[in-house]
């Protein structure tokens, strides 16, 4: 009795689970032309927590010979009772003038198979009177859009704006190419220290033999110029417009005092010399010009750069020159870019215009 009564009670629950669950299948029409469209919705209903899995179909692929899937959409909206309607909406459509027979299509439902009802779909050809030929005619030519001057101005302007820009540019560019640049380098020459100048003047003294010359007048004179020169470039002040007191004194608050004498000593006699017709014997000449190599000696800085770098100066026509240059070249530039700008856009819009 007891087992009776759980077959009893299987069956009760089975039955009404099967009764929640319901799928219906409908097609918009049954009847299309070839080519034409159609949609077949697939409904199921369920409760919100039931895994429903609905059949897919690929683009193109066919649900049955014949029958192409163009599409799949699925759709869920609440129904009754609580429970809820999924469905699957498919596009469907056929080439070849036959009646088709839809199989029914199987929704699992946790893990259950259901069924859907078998459709039908027929396709109908397009009937076609040949008898009436002069009713067919033939494809249209392809027709040209009318010509808008509002639609080409804008591009036309402004491919003459380039062009302009064009020949200014290439105007520009003759002004630049006949304005030769100036070049200009900067020189970089050994320079011969102070006391080398002095040192290579009395080299040349001795050579002429200039100290046993009758003429010391002209001996003197090369002997405290060499010297006045010296001074001038080692301490900085000018010696070649002071007199021999005045040089005297300048380096006194910075030099040996037995240098100065002897220094002074050979200054007095240059002066006798070339102001008082002074006759000089010849050691007191060959004394002099050991006393002008001790000064040159005692006072010369050593460790001094023997390279100088030399820049040339520019006249004012050449700066005016190189400063013409850079603003052709700049306008050329600008000029050069802007064009760049107009041609890209003038070929961008006739592609709009042309397609």
């Amino acid at each position: 009795m007891k087992r009776i009564f759980l077959l009893i009670s299987l069956i009760t629950s089975t039955l009404i689970s099967s009764a929640q669950v319901s799928v219906e299948a409908e097609i918009d029409s049954i009847q299309i032309f070839v080519g034409q469209q159609t949609h077949l919705r697939l409904t199921t209903t369920v409760k919100p927590s039931a895994k429903v899995e609905l059949p897919q179909f690929q683009p193109t692929q066919m649900m049955t010979p014949g029958v192409e899937v163009l599409a799949c959409q699925e759709e869920k909206k609440e129904a009754a009772d609580g429970f809820e309607a999924r469905s699957m909406v498919y596009t469907l459509t056929s080439f070849d003038d036959t009646l088709y027979y839809l199989p029914p299509m199987t929704v699992k439902v946790d893990g259950k198979q259901y069924k859907s009802k078998s459709l039908a779909l027929k396709v109908l050809t397009i009937d076609v009177d040949t008898t009436k030929i002069d009713q067919f005619f033939g494809p249209k030519d392809v027709q040209d859009n009318p010509f808008l001057w509002s639609e080409w101005s804008l591009p036309f302007w402004l491919s003459v704006l380039m062009l302009v820009l064009v020949a200014l540019c290439y105007y520009l560019y003759l002004r630049l190419r006949d304005n030769k640049p100036i070049i200009t380098h900067i020189r970089i020459v050994k320079r011969l220290l102070p006391h080398q100048k002095a040192m290579q003047e009395i080299e040349q003294i001795k050579a002429d033999k200039m100290v046993s010359s009758e003429n010391s007048k002209e001996y003197y004179t090369k002997l405290t110029d060499t010297l006045r020169k010296y001074i001038e470039e080692r301490y900085g002040f000018s010696a070649m417009e002071m007199t021999s007191s005045e040089i005297i004194e300048r380096l006194t608050a910075s030099q040996d005092q037995k240098a100065l004498d002897e220094l002074r000593e050979l200054f007095m006699t240059a002066d006798l010399v070339k102001f008082a017709k002074y006759s000089t014997l010849i050691n007191e000449n060959d004394k002099n010009l050991v006393s002008a190599i001790d000064f040159i000696n005692q006072t010369k800085l050593e460790n001094q750069p023997v390279e100088e770098t030399v820049k040339p100066q520019l006249s004012e026509e050449d700066q005016r020159t190189q400063k013409s240059r850079r603003l052709l070249k700049s306008f050329i530039t600008i000029i050069s870019v802007v064009c760049a700008g107009l041609f890209g856009y003038v070929v961008y819009t006739l592609y709009q215009l042309l397609n």
